[in-house]
């Protein structure tokens, strides 16, 4: 599979380093050419170094792990064209660092996994991951017992995409919320996550979830 992703911070590096070392394709794609933090992955890994549109173009799958508040902005340059019929992977949150503490931009009646969606309609929006630290989205394993991950999205083709992917990193616990919409209740775990890391002092942690079994 070939994937770009789009984003050269912790996010976007582990995500392509985690990808290449599972025998991926993958280009980084960064806001110019020759952005260093892209070269230098793609010259440690063997991986690619793009700006947003060729990445977009090179990748089957693109991953959007720029910050939420520049993600569409992102997006637009790398290019509807680029992104229609794709599976579109977003991890990004709308957070909004001017206040203390940071408060989500979009929420309760929209998300921006909507947004991104309503921005792009061709293509095949999947919310994902936003509710996890970067070394826990490619390394599930580094916290015991069975922690969960979960997926919002209007195509389920693509969803069955992005839990394949998820797989190969790890996850066994995935839960499909169902359509886009619901990438609001994903977006909205955030503010909680940023007071238990603040209260634990630690990014190794994420949510387990228990139930009946009758």
């Amino acid at each position: 599979m070939r994937y770009a992703v789009l984003g050269t911070g912790m996010v976007g590096q582990a995500l392509a380093r985690k990808l290449r070392a599972l025998g991926h394709e993958v280009a980084m794609g960064a806001r110019e050419m020759g952005n260093e933090k892209a070269r230098a992955f793609a010259a440690e890994t063997g991986g690619e170094a793009m700006d947003f549109a060729r990445a977009a173009r090179f990748g089957d799958v693109v991953i959007n792990a720029t910050s939420g508040a520049h993600a569409l902005e992102a997006l637009n340059q790398a290019g509807a064209e680029n992104l229609a019929g794709k599976v579109l992977i977003d991890i990004s949150n709308a957070l909004d660092f001017s206040q203390k503490p940071p408060v989500l931009s979009l929420a309760n009646t929209d998300s921006l996994g909507e947004a991104i969606q309503r921005a792009f309609p061709e293509a095949l929006v999947v919310k994902t991951l936003c509710t996890v630290n970067a070394n826990v989205m490619v390394d599930p394993a580094r916290l015991p017992g069975e922690h969960v991950i979960f997926l919002s999205g209007n195509d389920a083709d693509a969803k069955k995409s992005v839990r394949e992917m998820l797989a190969g990193f790890g996850w066994r616990e995935i839960i499909d919320l169902g359509p886009i919409e619901s990438a609001r209740a994903q977006e909205m775990m955030m503010p909680m996550w940023l007071r238990l890391w603040g209260h634990l002092g630690t990014l190794d942690f994420n949510w387990m979830l228990t139930r009946r079994s009758d």
